[in-house]
């Protein structure tokens, strides 16, 4: 029996909607047997915890949490990715690791879906839950 692969779950964790929705995801990739580290929970990266816990602890257990992923998965939303997203997808790019990116919102720049250093360190780009689900298969 093989290992199950663990997902790091990059995005927005702002609002209760992006939290809601990460829990959403967290709950589909679990149920499709990966693991998941998910910030908002795994590092507690919530502002009642930054209060209890300084910024750099969760800034470590975040960037183990990459460390310790087989692949990203990066919700790509909103009219500018989320720039903590963006930096755990480019830290995750320079460690080897696939990314992939999940962009549910229909705005798409002019020149291309996302900001280009964003879209160039993706391996694949899905455009909503089921697309992703088809994507991540070629990674169990």
């Amino acid at each position: 029996m093989s290992k199950k692969k663990t997902i790091y779950l990059a995005g927005p964790l702002f609002t209760h909607a992006e939290l809601e929705y990460n829990r959403k995801l967290r709950d589909m990739l679990l149920n499709n047997g990966f693991s998941v580290f998910l910030p908002q929970e795994d590092a507690e990266d919530a502002a009642q915890e930054r209060e209890r816990q300084n910024q750099e602890w969760v800034f470590l257990k975040c960037l183990e949490g990459v460390d310790a992923s087989d692949l990203v998965v990066a919700i790509l939303d909103g009219s500018d990715v989320d720039s903590g997203t963006a930096w755990e997808a480019g830290y995750a790019y320079a460690k080897g690791k696939p990314v992939i990116g999940l962009r549910t919102d229909f705005r798409e720049l002019s020149d291309g879906i996302v900001n280009l250093m964003v879209e160039m360190s993706i391996v694949a780009l899905a455009r909503d839950e089921n697309e992703l689900l088809k994507i991540i298969e070629r990674y169990q």
